[in-house]
């Protein structure tokens, strides 16, 4: 009895240990997956944070992008409109005096031709080439009202001055320098009024120059 009790506790106790054993390894077959599942898991997202980035659909390529085209748009559409240079300005004068006026009177057009809608305001540089020097021009005091000149269309100021009717040969005028508002670069035209103006001891006519929109085409 002994011995058959000994044996089936050996069994028993073999049992135990295969019984153990096989759940062990169901155990190491089951983490295997887990642990891989674990670091697929890793990769995906990984993956996935990269793809956000790339194709410009996370929060932040998303966001950038948009105000990148905003602001782009909005600082061409509200840009501020740049002063009228020099260099953009097709500038021409011609006789305007009327006859019976007391003074003589040059119309000078500036026409822009920029390709760009420019800001006009004021008084114009207005200097006479004299065989005796250069005349400035004094400004005849009328407000200047700021004007944003139109790509293509032109604006005219008017230099009234004095007629030589002393029956004397005056000062001879050999050209007409004008520097738009603003700017330093000038340019020289010929003179399309009177040859001359009368010689003065001061008490007579100035060379007076109106502001942008004092004077109209042809007049």
């Amino acid at each position: 009895m002994r011995v058959h009790k000994l044996t089936f506790a050996a069994l028993a106790v073999a049992a135990g240990l295969s019984l153990t054993a096989c759940q062990n390894g169901d155990d190491m077959g089951q983490t295997a997956p887990s642990s891989a599942s674990g670091a697929s898991s890793a990769s995906g997202g990984s993956g996935s944070g990269g793809s956000d980035q790339s194709d410009g659909k996370g929060p932040a390529g998303k966001g950038s992008g948009g105000q990148g085209t905003a602001a782009g748009t909005g600082s061409n559409e509200n840009g501020k409109v740049g002063k009228c240079r020099t260099d953009e300005l097709e500038i021409t004068a011609a006789d305007s005096t009327i006859d019976g006026d007391p003074d003589g009177t040059v119309a000078v057009e500036l026409k822009n031709g920029g390709g760009r809608d420019c800001v006009l305001s004021g008084y114009a540089g207005v200097d006479l080439k004299t065989g005796s020097g250069t005349l400035s021009a004094k400004r005849t005091g009328e407000k200047a009202t700021p004007m944003t000149l139109k790509d293509g269309k032109s604006v005219y100021f008017g230099i009234n001055y004095p007629i030589n009717k002393s029956g004397g040969s005056g000062v001879r005028i050999t050209g007409l320098v004008v520097t738009p508002p603003d700017e330093t670069k000038s340019v020289t035209l010929d003179w399309p009024g009177a040859g001359t103006l009368p010689v003065t001891d001061g008490s007579g006519s100035e060379v007076k120059v109106g502001p942008m929109g004092s004077a109209g085409q042809g007049g």
